[in-house]
């Protein structure tokens, strides 16, 4: 606050609330204040916020602070105990720095408005400190702090009438111009942090995509391996054989199990084939919908840009109500692991779960409480969703959800897997057992406690507890 704008203030202050008594003190955040004296309408604020610590006169209804106030801290109500029915008989600045002195008969307010070493005191008749705001130091003589070269902000050119309007004016537009940036900031940051979700999903697919192979040369080796079982010449790991699919039918050479038939291998190369044919056809389905929800988050991040460059409150509030979710291209969920919506199915709150996006894209819920994980295996999980949980330990439920009903990937379930190790009581353990199962294979014992399972066929895998995906 700029040191004569400071004492313009005091010296309307010492005309308003000399020899008036303090009444009822509103606390507006945990560094500031608004102080009745009994002037209907008007209050001494008093904030204390490193960023922009000042001091003037507001005009406010009471009802409005109410309703702003929060919960008075220990040192106001320590002021309003020692004040009450105490006259303000002095009112003064340092001459030097920013520092106002509050007195009250033998004991004074020190309001230190120094921008980092900003602070309120209270001081006894001797000028030790009996309490401080931000950094008590109790029972020290109060001196302070060393007087610093002071970064003017204010222009005091058309500082015409009151001090305290003008201060009152200054800083609520400051404040607004503040809070501006800090709403839309937030808003850019989650859409960019949704875009590089996205983004890093699609990464994932792609290199998934690329891991499965082409499907068409898993099952074109397959077939020249059973042709060519009479023929073939094999050398430990390495086969020769004919490629009756190029002209003249040139001998080729290929890799192998050395411990496999051709046959074996043929049949292991049409499994391949398989995957890599439903792989290919899932991953085609879900780029196409990950490409349209970059797209949209595109979008909507040229809007927050275009409002964040002209300043436009009216379209940032509208934004932030009005935003929409991504549109989806087909009748699942945000998430490729996500449920399939079924007209006429009945739709179960998910409520009491933890909810993360693993690195396949799958969703995965997981249990706060007993009856939470009562709920979520139970009544949210569906028959071909994983469940997991740890062996031996108490823990939460954890739920993959899987609508396709095709397998889900082993680096999910490793996820999955980590996660139920976290919120179990075996978290701080370097490894824990991991039971998994499909939904199906669980029942609930008659008259079990809340949490409690039976498993009818399970399989275990060992990790490391802890969060390794995104949560949403």
């Amino acid at each position: 606050m700029h040191p004569q704008l400071l004492q313009n203030v005091v010296a309307e202050l010492q005309t308003n609330l000399t020899g008036r008594y303090l009444g009822k003190i509103f606390q507006l955040s945990p560094v500031s204040f608004a102080f009745d004296f009994g002037l209907r309408g008007t209050f001494l604020f008093v904030s204390v916020d490193p960023a922009t610590p000042r001091m003037y006169l507001i005009q406010r209804r009471q009802k409005e602070l109410e309703k702003q106030s929060l919960h008075l801290g220990p040192f106001a109500q320590l002021l309003r105990s020692k004040f009450s029915g105490q006259p303000l008989t002095v009112v003064e600045k340092d001459p030097l720095d920013r520092i106002v002195r509050f007195g009250f008969g033998s004991q004074t307010l020190m309001a230190q408005l120094t921008g980092r070493t900003a602070d309120l005191f209270l001081l006894d008749d001797a000028g030790r400190i009996e309490a401080g705001l931000r950094y008590p130091r109790i029972g020290e003589v109060y001196n302070p702090p060393p007087v610093r070269e002071i970064r003017v902000e204010e222009d005091l050119t058309e500082a015409t009438g009151s001090p305290s309007e003008f201060a009152d004016n200054y800083f609520s537009s400051l404040e607004r111009v503040r809070e501006f940036d800090s709403r839309a900031n937030s808003v850019r940051s989650r859409l960019l942090k949704a875009l590089r979700q996205k983004e890093k999903l699609k990464e994932n697919l792609e290199r998934d995509l690329a891991g499965h192979g082409d499907p068409e040369e898993h099952k074109r080796i397959g077939d020249l391996l059973l042709a060519n079982v009479a023929t073939a010449k094999r050398h430990g790991n390495k086969v020769q054989i004919s490629d009756y699919y190029a002209d003249g039918a040139p001998s080729i050479e290929i890799e192998i199990d050395e411990n496999a038939s051709l046959q074996d291998e043929a049949a292991q190369r049409f499994r391949q084939y398989g995957k890599a044919k439903r792989a290919r056809e899932e991953i085609a389905e879900r780029m196409v919908q990950i490409d349209h929800e970059i797209a949209q988050l595109n979008r909507q991040l040229e809007v927050i840009l275009r409002i964040i460059e002209k300043r436009d409150e009216p379209a940032l509030a509208a934004f932030i109500t009005e935003r929409p979710a991504p549109k989806k291209l087909d009748k699942r969920s945000d998430v490729p692991g996500g449920r399939a919506k079924r007209s006429g199915a009945k739709q179960v709150a998910v409520t009491g779960v933890r909810r993360y996006l693993s690195t396949d894209g799958y969703e995965i819920l997981v249990g706060r409480a007993a009856r939470d994980n009562d709920n979520l295996t139970f009544k949210i999980a569906q028959p071909n969703d994983l469940w997991l949980h740890a062996g031996d330990y108490p823990g939460s439920h954890v739920v993959v959800r899987n609508p396709t009903r095709k397998e889900i990937p082993h680096r999910t379930i490793i996820e999955a897997a980590q996660l139920a190790g976290r919120f179990s009581q075996a978290s701080e353990d370097s490894k824990v057992v991991i039971h998994y199962t499909p939904r199906k294979f669980l029942s609930k014992p008659k008259g079990a406690a809340p949490g409690l399972v039976r498993l009818s066929r399970f399989k275990s895998i060992t990790v490391e507890p802890k969060e390794s995906v995104a949560r949403l």
